[in-house]
Order: C-alpha cells, then structure tokens, then sequence
C-alpha cells in the first residue's frame, strides 16, 4: 500500500472500522507515520469529534470507498463513470497522484463494499458539510454517462441516508443532477407554492449553506469543486427569477 502514502498526513478515521478493512490501511508503516502528526491522528478504535474539520485525506478515501459502491451498484462498470473519477483525481491531484489513487480504486472495486456500515463510520467521524459534498459528487459520477439511473440514485439515498444527510438536503442535491419541471424549487427547498418573498429568502439561505467555503478545510481544490453546487442553486434562482419576474 505504499502508494497512499501521498496523502498519510491527512488520514485519521480512515485506518479503522470498514474503510480502514476495505483500504487496507493495517500497514504498520502507516500507523507510524500517522503517529507523527498528532493533530491529525485518530488512533485505533477512536472517534473525531463531530466539530472537527475533516482531513483532506480521510475525504479522499472515503469517496473512493463510495464511489466504487455506486459505480458497482448497477452491476457494471462504466467507463465514462471511470473516465470521469480519473480526470476529477487528475485536476485534484496531479498526474503521479491521480494515477495512485485510480489504482487504489481499482483494489476497492474488487471488494465487497458494506455500504450501510461505510456510511454511518463517516456520518461518526465527518463534519457535515463534507459530507454533503460527499453525496454531490457521487451524483456527478454517477451522471457522467449523460444520465443517473434509479439504481444509482437508490445507491446514493442509502449512503446518504446512513451518513445523516437531512431530507432536503438530499432532495436538494439530487435535483441538481435528475431533473424535473419543480427542479428549480427542490434546489432552494421550497414549494413551488412559496411566495416571492420565501424564494428569495430560501436563495440567501442555500447561498450560505452550500457556499464554497463551507468546505475550504479540505483544500483548494476541493473548495474549487464545491462551486459547481453553489451554481447550480444559482442556475435555480435564476429560474425561479424569470418564472416569477422576481427583481
């Protein structure tokens, strides 16, 4: 496994529980290695305290974990949906990284993967709004292809779900990538019956909710990503603004 050591200063929950057994991250090297940054280390059998930023590579791993989850539910495995990781891995990390990381992948989709059991470890180690990110871009992998099947969807509820992403949260992130004639209005969750002003005052509340420094502990790179949902509650805004010439 001496190709995650890239990302070793930032791992902490990870080394345990189902992903530590799915990524094989028992290597005694590791544990060493982790031990040097105590700021980042969670030792075997602990917990990281739910106000805590989560560490860059604790996120990583645990979308890889994921994402191969989703990308197994079908049966297959796409290679747009591949495609797709690879670029987003390569814009993250850069060549020699990403091509690590794709390997780690390719290990972990040869796994039985307990997703409920996965899920509810991050919901106990991972701050929320990543995790929210988290479920974002499991959509945008899963819509790589041009399209998310109900099988994929149904994948994403229950890791959702297991990791504690509210209702609309999720209602609010799906509508992003499956849309529909209310899309506009699950973005900013509200009814398509809201006044003018409650859109208005949904806008300013899902602008700061998904806002891309909610995310700005996990790096730059990750920030730059989470902007893609901070425009698509603009994109729904937007709309909702022509619809209801709003001012």
């Amino acid at each position: 496994m001496g190709t995650l050591k890239w990302i070793t200063g930032g791992l902490g929950f990870v080394l345990t529980g189902p992903i530590g057994g799915i990524i094989g991250l028992a290597a005694g090297y590791l544990i060493e290695e982790m031990a040097k940054g105590t700021d980042t280390f969670v030792p075997p059998g602990g917990q990281r305290q739910q106000n805590q930023s989560t560490r860059r590579g604790d996120f990583t791993l645990s979308f890889l974990v994921l994402i191969a989850a989703v990308m197994k539910a079908d049966g297959k495995v796409l290679k747009s949906e591949l495609d797709f990781v690879k670029q987003y891995l390569l814009k993250m990390y850069g060549e020699t990284h990403a091509r690590e990381a794709v390997r780690t992948l390719g290990d972990i989709l040869k796994q039985h993967i307990p997703i409920q059991d996965v899920s509810r470890q991050i919901r106990h180690n991972m701050d929320y709004d990543s995790r929210v990110q988290l479920t974002h871009l499991l959509f945008a992998v899963a819509a790589a292809d041009g399209t998310v099947s109900s099988i994929e969807v149904d994948t994403i509820k229950m890791i959702a779900g297991a990791m504690g992403i509210t209702p609309n949260d999720w209602t609010s992130i799906k509508a992003m990538f499956v849309t529909d004639q209310h899309w506009a209005y699950k973005i900013l969750e509200v009814d398509p019956n809201a006044s003018n002003e409650d859109i208005k005052k949904a806008y300013r509340k899902m602008a700061v909710k998904f806002h891309p420094d909610k995310v700005a502990h996990l790096g730059e790179e990750y920030q730059a990503q989470a902007k893609e949902k901070f425009q698509k509650v603009n994109q729904a805004y937007e709309e909702l603004k022509k619809q209801k010439n709003l001012n």
